[in-house]
């Protein structure tokens, strides 16, 4: 009697265990906590907008390509140093200048710096910067030459950039139909010519012009100075209309002429500081 008392005990205890275990199986889990806020914080941040800049980089100081074929020059760094103050990223990519501004044109390049003056002309179709150089044309010609002057080149070969504005004056003084105008893809390229002796002149931009003829002793040119050209002024161009790209640029060149970044990289380049009021806003745009 004890003996099945005790075993009708054990298997009703065994029972009422088992229903408390299958109880607790079904019971459902606490919903789960919310991700600490560190774990939100640690989330990606959104990529940040890198704008890519068109450079012809064949028109040392200004821009170029160096051994490493990284491109430098003085245009490069103040580009740098504008978009440091802005806040901006940037990626220079070697652009050829006959297609340069179709390029921004067509949305491949964000904005383009690659010494190009200001004219009238381009801005129907494009926005610039205030301007954060100024310049001039001159003319290069061999050390024995007689050139003396603009007009000399009249009925001369001249040498010029495809669609400068070196390109532009001499089209003028000879005529649209002149074939005594000799086109090249940059202007290292027409003074070369200028060495070989294929040409008598070459017309450029004062600083691509002082700069090779410093670096080539060998070449033996010296620089001819017009008060025939007018003065210009390089600006960063961007595409019509982007009114908020145009502001971050003119701060940041703002901000590097006030600091004294801009004079610093003048110094570096060109070998002494800039002149007093230099690349100051043009009430009318040059040439």
């Amino acid at each position: 009697m004890t003996a099945l008392t005790t075993r009708r005990f054990l298997q009703t205890a065994g029972l009422l265990i088992a229903g408390v275990v299958l109880s607790a199986c079904g019971k459902k889990e606490p919903p789960a906590a919310a991700p600490a806020a560190s774990a939100v914080a640690s989330a990606p941040a959104p990529a940040v907008k890198v704008y890519v800049v068109g450079t012809d980089a064949a028109y040392a100081p200004f821009e170029s390509q160096n051994e490493k074929a990284e491109i430098v020059g003085f245009d490069i760094d103040v580009v740098k140093a504008v978009a440091q103050k802005a806040g901006m990223e940037v990626k220079f990519v070697n652009t050829p200048w006959e297609g340069i501004f179709n390029t921004l044109q067509q949305g491949d390049r964000d904005f383009l710096v690659s010494a190009i003056t200001i004219t009238p002309e381009r801005k129907q179709t494009m926005d610039f910067t205030e301007p954060y150089f100024d310049a001039q044309q001159l003319i290069a010609v061999k050390q024995n030459s007689k050139i003396g002057k603009f007009d000399d080149l009249k009925k001369l070969k001249v040498g010029v950039q495809t669609g400068t504005t070196g390109d532009e004056v001499v089209t003028k003084l000879q005529g649209k139909t002149s074939t005594n105008i000799k086109r090249f893809e940059s202007t290292p390229l027409a003074l070369k010519e200028l060495e070989s002796g294929g040409i008598d002149a070459v017309v450029a931009d004062n600083g691509v012009v002082i700069n090779y003829v410093t670096n080539n002793p060998g070449s033996k040119f010296k620089s001819i100075a017009d008060k025939a050209f007018q003065p210009e002024q390089y600006g960063l161009a961007v595409k019509k209309g982007n009114a908020d790209l145009l502001a971050k640029l003119n701060k940041g060149l703002a901000d590097i002429k006030a600091d004294g970044t801009y004079d610093k990289l003048y110094t570096q380049y060109f070998g002494a500081p800039a002149p007093k009021g230099a690349a100051a806003p043009a009430s009318a745009a040059s040439k």
